[in-house]
């Protein structure tokens, strides 16, 4: 469902692009596909209906829409998702476009993928200009990583993980978190993460799934996660920045983040605004509903106007799950929001 903004609710015409609780932004996660070739639990319907391609934003919509928020709004990051990004053909000279914008103030250009595309891509993403990669491993186990992503291969992902760090990029691992499924992976997933080198971000289980499966009880909070990490390590927190995860640091060397959306929710200091594949603005995770930025692309609309509605749409954007705290009812879910 889409959000219509009359006029006198729209925010200053220039400067920092901000909502009416003064959270600036300077973060886009741009989503390239609903697709994937997981089917995990928290994210995606048990039979999803994929949308057709002639719905979905080119390449060439895409770079507009991102030399827009960087070049007029001042977004400096960029996060590639979906789906999973690199199911779409053609993303690492989509992202030699993004390189190209560096010169109008984008900083960074990530991606979230669930690793097993990246023994592929992993080189040509790096050359083309990729700073950093988020993977999600939920699991060592691999039954139970089976599981949990409907099917998928965690050999795959261990060999994408390597292909990332032969690459140079630079490296995040994220494990969400759900009681009765994979609690107990918490200490093994955060020695196999310390011995590797590479961070590790626990995230609390959020009622984002598509099944319906979400309960509070099958949330483990941030102070479980860690309480579960002190029966064998030193654990100490470390100052909270405008980061959405929680960081500490464990036996005094290595740093550990907790996204705690549920118990502990970072909402007073997002920067972040999300666009879907389809060109739909949501400026949260869970916004209720959403702007639509693909049709007036699509007839003409000039860069001024295009500005007009995506600071409209940011404006609009609600206080975060502090206000929700609990499903959001709406026709899209998390596979094609974008992470």
């Amino acid at each position: 469902m889409s959000e219509l903004i009359t006029p006198e609710e729209f925010p200053p015409a220039a400067g920092p692009l901000v909502d009416r609780f003064a959270r600036s932004k300077h973060k886009l996660r741009l989503s390239l596909t609903d697709r994937c070739n997981f089917r995990c639990h928290y994210c995606m319907p048990e039979e999803p209906e994929w949308l057709p391609k002639s719905e979905l934003l080119t390449f060439e919509e895409l770079e507009r829409v991102a030399r827009l928020f960087i070049h007029r709004l001042g977004i400096d990051s960029i996060r590639l998702t979906g789906g999973e990004p690199l199911v779409r053909r053609g993303v690492p000279d989509f992202v030699a476009r993004l390189d190209a914008l560096r010169g109008l103030g984008l900083r960074r250009i990530s991606m979230t993928s669930n690793g097993v595309p990246l023994r592929r891509h992993a080189a040509a993403l790096a050359a083309a200009g990729l700073d950093d990669i988020n993977i999600s491993i939920d699991s060592l186990d691999p039954e139970r990583f089976r599981r949990m992503t409907g099917g998928g291969d965690l050999a795959a992902v261990l060999e994408g993980i390597r292909a990332a760090r032969d690459a140079g990029l630079g490296l995040k691992l994220n494990a969400v978190v759900i009681r009765g499924d994979n609690e107990d992976d918490v200490v093994p997933l955060t020695e196999w993460a310390m011995g590797e080198g590479i961070s590790l971000r626990f995230i609390e289980f959020m009622p984002l799934d598509a099944r319906g499966g979400w309960q509070p009880q099958r949330v483990v909070p941030e102070r479980e996660i860690i309480e579960r990490l002190e029966q064998r390590h030193a654990v100490e927190p470390v100052p909270r920045t405008r980061e959405p995860a929680t960081y500490y640091r464990v036996d005094d060397a290595y740093h550990l983040g907790v996204i705690s959306t549920v118990s502990n929710p970072f909402c007073s200091t997002c920067d972040r605004v999300r666009v879907t594949a389809t060109g739909e603005i949501y400026p949260c995770l869970f916004s209720p509903v959403n702007t639509d930025l693909k049709t007036p692309l699509r007839d003409g609309a000039d860069d001024d106007e295009l500005e007009h509605v995506a600071r409209g749409a940011v404006w609009r954007k609600g206080r975060g799950f502090v206000e929700s705290a609990g499903y959001v009812q709406r026709a899209i879910t998390m596979h094609g929001l974008g992470g």
